[in-house]
């Protein structure tokens, strides 16, 4: 990972509020990162953002994806599987089941097998911005899988 992190920022309708109410208490420490967010998730940020920067200049680095239930928890792991994200801040709700919970699962699966540092509350999320390791580079340890791949498959 670089200094400039690839941050996504995800959430579920019933926690936008919440995300946007974080993006705002902690853009400082956001802003110089690029940022790459799901579906409306996307749009609240930006506007966030631009609301916060509104007498600075400052290029914001916003990357949209589709909605996560038309697909943007899948390009979100693909991204995670490609090392094109660094940090997910992602506020689930966990008291609303979701139509694509096994993407979100499988989102959540996929952050972990590579080792990102995942936030799913605001706590944990402002842990991450104030680490000292959010603006320096840094090397996960991560899993060698190569055993995985190379193991006997026959069918039978």
């Amino acid at each position: 990972m670089e200094e400039i992190k690839n941050i996504a920022l995800v959430a579920h309708d019933n926690r936008k509020k919440d995300l946007i109410e974080w993006i705002e208490w902690n853009y400082t420490s956001i802003i110089r990162h690029k940022l790459i967010c799901t579906g409306t998730t996307g749009i609240m940020v930006e506007q966030a953002l631009k609301n916060k920067l509104v007498n600075e200049e400052f290029d914001l680095h916003i990357t949209k994806l589709k909605s996560g239930p038309l697909g943007g928890d899948q390009q979100l792991g693909a991204m995670i599987a490609e090392g094109k994200i660094d940090v997910i801040i992602f506020l689930w709700d966990p008291m609303e089941p979701q139509p694509h919970d096994v993407d979100v699962k499988a989102l959540l699966r996929i952050a972990v097998l590579y080792n990102i540092p995942t936030a799913c509350n605001r706590a944990t999320a402002d842990f991450i911005v104030s680490s000292s390791l959010i603006g320096q580079k840094y090397t996960p340890v991560t899993k060698n899988y190569e055993s995985y791949i190379k193991r006997d498959v026959t069918l039978a």
